[in-house]
């Protein structure tokens, strides 16, 4: 990637929280778009060419709509004040009969990532999670699949208590975050996204460089695109038309390359049974 793309996907994994939401569109037939810190916590250029991009393809208004976690942007769009939303495969599966599947992005050529359980890169004796039992851990969000479900998965499994395990736990709010708190000492041990880590080892390896990665977990479903309650099926297909096309359109490419995923592709609800069944488990703690 030519250096101008690395600053702007640099940016992209910058704390969304401290950006404010943009403008309601003024016109009725915009579409509004939820986005996660997960994804597009930048300064406005990426997003700005991404909506003009979009509008191009979908001839309507384009609003994005920015939210610091998970939990306010599924708030949004199951409510329907929202018409799309970029977000985790944990909420996606807990609101399943609600919202709708319309695409899943494509990294390294599969619909499907991994959860990373990382520790500091000195740290050469921790290796499982049972290593980190009474020590400070770092989630990202509550929400998060990678960053919450997974770890509370594996203690679950293993008949320990999640809520008794660690000494600590914290929330950074942002995947990139758990990696800062991880390499910095703050906490002995994270839960991270495998595709947000791996990004960060190309283009800023000083702080992976710091964390190593004790764990990984099965693949998993990619944080899917989704579609509020009752959206008409014909706005759909034709959003989740327009995201599919990108790798083919090459400014949409470009786009792609920015966020460094190969694609999107329809996916099927089926993609995320694992999560599911993670989720069943440990509910049932």
């Amino acid at each position: 990637m030519r250096a101008p793309g690395r600053r702007i996907f640099l940016r992209s994994l910058a704390a969304l929280s401290v950006l404010p939401a943009l403008p309601a569109a003024a016109q009725d037939d915009s579409l509004k778009v939820g986005l996660t810190p997960v994804f597009l916590d930048d300064r406005m250029s990426f997003l700005a060419r991404w909506r003009t991009w979009l509008e191009k393809r979908l001839a309507r208004p384009v609003v994005f709509v920015q939210r610091g976690n998970y939990r306010e942007v599924v708030d949004l769009v199951r409510s329907g004040k929202i018409d799309f939303a970029w977000i985790c495969g944990f909420p996606y599966v807990r609101h399943r009969h609600e919202l709708k599947l319309t695409a899943v992005p494509l990294w390294r050529g599969h619909p499907t990532y991994q959860s990373y359980l990382i520790v500091p890169a000195d740290d050469t004796a921790t290796r499982s999670l049972q290593d980190l039992r009474g020590r400070v851990f770092a989630y990202s969000d509550p929400d998060s699949n990678s960053g919450y479900l997974y770890p509370q998965y594996l203690l679950a499994t293993t008949g320990e208590n999640p809520g008794s395990f660690f000494s600590r736990t914290f929330f950074t709010w942002a995947h990139r975050k758990v990696v800062e708190a991880v390499g910095e000492g703050v906490a002995h041990g994270g839960a991270v996204d495998g595709y947000v880590w791996e990004t960060l080892a190309e283009v800023r390896p000083e702080l992976t460089a710091a964390t190593r990665v004790m764990k990984r977990s099965h693949d998993l479903g990619h944080p899917p695109f989704v579609a509020r309650p009752g959206m008409p099926r014909r706005d759909l297909e034709r959003f989740r038309e327009v995201l599919v096309g990108m790798a083919g359109d090459p400014e949409g490419a470009e786009l792609l390359a920015m966020l460094r995923l190969d694609g999107f592709t329809p996916g099927q609800p089926a993609l995320f049974d694992g999560i599911a069944y993670m989720y069943d488990r440990v509910r049932r703690t």
